[in-house]
């Protein structure tokens, strides 16, 4: 390791903030000098063969040609320009094709810069929704267990408040209700009464109730768990009942990572409101989307005071937008269902190996999603430390190892990166 290595390492461990680190105990980063296709290169030259894209977004790999020159053409024009009171066509041509791709009824879109920032416009229209429509009591939240939003804080307040990430602020986060986590996985015959919870929720609590928010399918980080289409269904079928509106963050299910291109298409049902981000660029540039009903936008837009408030420096911009309808069109372009059937497969099949060992609690797969839950939480660092010296790049947590691999994947790295995972859980000793 060179001189300017060991610096840059020095002054990251001392003075660089990593997601869910400790300056007081950091976690080893390794350095990368660059990345293409599925591989991540370390400035010590080794290759490492990527199982996260990105934690979900980097879906045609990494330096795509696609991408890089709708980047540079934007570039040319501009970078950004704001979005008061201005226009442009990278937002216009994204909007129609977000507006085209989604569940039909959804007709409007809010352009924002995150995931996070996606829930939090999401939660603040089902708010003015009930102000405008005179019902201001409707001011609390309806979700799941083991669900996770994001790391803004209304996005926290509707994460589990047990398991979840953000416990150490309950004492700041408004009180909303968490019915039980869904029991019936994807597979599994549907039992009407894994509804029941949440059902017993909106008996007790639909005049205090705005929305009912949950990840379609597949709850993420706060779990990786696959559930019954049934179950989303049924949830469209209550906030009807009960006249709540239905989110659905699809930040991380969203452009195809299930098998379909938004994970709702399982159930069949459109929601009232619907998050969007992560792969909405192909993992270049950071940007996410609130669609939304023509009915919630109309009642947003009548009541005091007519407009909706939440309005990012750098909504519409147009060099994330540009980027964004490149990897739309190059999802659409390809046979990406085709692909993610047969990532699916031969993960299956490559992670069989495992599922019996004693330190291994479940191995599921559903799309281009991989999880091994373990028995125990697994030493993060000593992990990683091992799946880097096999050549890949998986970041587990808690008990979770899993890979969303880039779509663009071979099926050799694929296997490889499957062979990967089994070494290491085979030999990682508590």
């Amino acid at each position: 390791m060179n001189q300017q290595i060991r610096d840059l390492l020095t002054f990251d461990s001392a003075h660089i903030w990593h997601p869910y680190t400790s300056l007081e105990r950091p976690l080893p980063a390794y350095p990368v000098a660059s990345a293409k296709g599925v591989r991540i290169r370390l400035t010590d030259g080794r290759d490492l063969i990527d199982g996260m894209a990105s934690w979900w977004c980097a879906i045609h790999g990494y330096n795509h040609p696609r991408l890089n020159a709708a980047a540079k053409a934007q570039m040319e024009n501009m970078a950004h320009v704001m979005f008061g009171g201005l226009t442009h066509f990278p937002a216009v041509e994204l909007s129609r094709l977000l507006v085209e791709l989604t569940p039909e009824g959804l007709e409007t879109v809010f352009l924002c810069d995150s995931g996070s920032v996606s829930v939090e416009v999401a939660m603040k229209m089902a708010l003015q929704y009930w102000q405008a429509k005179g019902e201001p009591q409707k001011k609390r939240f309806a979700t799941i267990r083991n669900g996770y939003h994001g790391d803004t804080f209304g996005a926290m307040g509707v994460c589990d408040p047990d398991t979840g990430m953000h416990s150490l602020f309950s004492g700041f986060l408004v009180q909303n209700y968490f019915a039980d986590a869904p029991r019936i996985t994807f597979q599994m015959p549907w039992d009407e009464s894994d509804i029941q919870s949440l059902t017993d929720i909106l008996d007790m609590h639909a005049q205090q109730t705005a929305a009912i928010i949950l990840e379609p399918v597949v709850q993420g980080a706060g779990g990786m768990r696959f559930y019954h289409p049934r179950y989303v269904a049924r949830v469209r079928q209550l906030a009807d009942q009960y006249k709540v509106l239905f989110i659905a963050d699809e930040i991380a299910t969203g452009f195809g990572r299930t098998g379909k291109l938004f994970a709702c298409e399982h159930a069949g049902v459109c929601p009232d409101i619907m998050c969007v981000g992560k792969a909405l660029t192909g993992g270049t540039l950071t940007l996410a989307a609130t669609l939304t009903t023509a009915d919630v936008a109309r009642v947003v837009g009548s009541g005091d005071p007519g407009v909706f408030m939440h309005g990012p420096t750098f909504m519409g911009n147009p060099l994330a937008c540009a980027v964004a309808v490149a990897s739309t069109r190059l999802l659409l372009e390809s046979d990406w269902e085709q692909k993610i059937r047969s990532i699916e497969a031969r993960m299956r099949e490559g992670f069989a190996p495992i599922a019996g060992l004693p330190q291994v609690a479940d191995v599921r797969v559903l799309g281009a999603i991989g999880v091994v839950e373990m028995n125990a939480p697994v030493d993060v660092a000593r992990m990683q430390a091992s799946f880097v010296a096999a050549g890949v790049w998986v970041r587990p947590f808690g008990k979770l190892v899993y890979i969303m691999p880039p779509y663009i994947i071979s099926d050799t790295d694929l296997d490889r990166l499957c062979a990967a995972m089994c070494q290491v859980i085979e030999r990682y000793e508590p």
